[in-house]
C-alpha cells in the first residue's frame, strides 16, 4: 500500500486525476470502477477540464459504478445515475452505453446483484477502481458486519450511514434505506485500487483501515491484503497517522 500526503482538498484531487488519467491514456480501453459523494467530485473536475484542453480522450472507456440507491429512479437528483452524469459523464466523450450502475429500480434483489455481477464478469473485471472512505470505514457500501461480503449484494444502511447522506435530501425519511453495491471480493479483484480521503473527520477511518487489524468491523482494512493500493489523502485525513507510513 503505497501513501501519497496531500497538501488539501484540492491537491487530493489532482494527484487523484494523475493517477486516473495515466491509467486511461496507458490503456485507452480501460474499465474504471467509479465512486460518488463528495470526495471524487474534486477528481472529475480536474479530469473534465484535463478533456477540455484536450489532454484526455474517454472514447474507449468502459466503467461500472460501485453501487447505487435502491429504489430511486435515474433521473432522480440525488441517484448515483444522476450524480455520475452531472459530475463526469456528461461533460467527457465518453459513450454512455459503456457506462454501467445496479439497476436501483429493480425490486427483485438477487436480479439485479446477479445483472451487475455478470456486468462486471463480461468486462474482464476492473483495471481502476476508486473508493472513498466511510466514517466507520465502509468502502461502497459494504458496511461493518461479521464478514466479508462477496460479490454484488443489497444491503441495509446503517444510521451512521443515513445520517452522513442526509446532508443531500430534504430530510431523513427521504433518504433510501437499502442499496446495491458492489461487493468486497470484486473490488479487491480490480487490478490497481485508488482511495481518496478527505477531511480530519476521517482521520479515524483513516488509522483504523489503513494501520489497524484487517477485520469485517472495518471493511476498509482489506484494502491491507491488496498488491496494488494507493491512498491519496490530505493533512488533515493523515493526522493520526504520523510516523505510521
Amino acid at each position: 500500500m503505497k501513501i501519497v500526503k496531500a497538501k488539501d482538498y484540492n491537491d487530493m484531487s489532482r494527484k487523484a486525476a494523475n493517477i486516473i488519467s495515466a491509467q486511461v491514456i496507458m490503456k485507452p480501453h480501460c474499465v474504471l470502477g467509479l465512486a460518488t459523494g463528495s470526495t471524487p467530485i474534486g477528481a472529475y473536475k480536474q479530469l473534465v477540464e484535463w478533456y477540455n484542453k484536450g489532454d484526455i480522450d474517454f472514447s474507449e472507456v468502459s466503467t461500472v459504478n460501485l453501487d447505487e440507491y435502491k429504489g430511486l429512479t435515474r433521473d432522480n437528483p440525488q441517484s448515483y445515475y444522476y450524480f455520475m452524469n452531472e459530475n463526469l459523464f456528461d461533460h467527457i466523450n465518453i459513450k454512455k452505453e459503456n457506462t454501467y450502475l445496479p439497476d436501483g429500480t429493480e425490486e427483485d434483489s438477487a436480479k439485479a446483484c446477479a445483472d451487475y455481477n455478470a456486468v462486471i464478469h463480461s468486462m474482464g473485471g476492473v483495471d481502476l477502481q476508486l473508493l472513498g472512505l466511510g466514517h466507520n470505514g465502509h468502502i461502497g457500501f459494504n458496511e461493518p458486519g461479521i464478514a466479508f461480503e462477496k460479490e454484488t449484494h443489497c444491503v441495509n444502511l446503517t444510521e451512521q450511514t443515513i445520517k452522513a447522506n442526509m446532508r443531500f435530501f430534504l430530510s431523513e425519511k427521504d433518504v433510501p434505506r437499502q442499496a446495491y453495491t458492489m461487493g468486497i471480493k470484486t473490488i479487491m479483484s480490480a487490478k490497481k485500487i485508488l482511495v481518496v480521503v478527505s477531511g480530519e473527520d476521517k482521520a479515524e477511518a483513516v488509522k483504523k483501515s489503513f494501520f489497524g487489524p484487517i477485520t469485517p468491523a472495518v471493511p476498509g482494512s482489506i484494502l491491507q491484503l491488496h498488491n496494488d493500493v494507493v491512498v491519496v489523502a490530505d493533512e488533515a485525513a493523515l493526522s493520526l497517522c504520523e510516523g505510521l507510513y
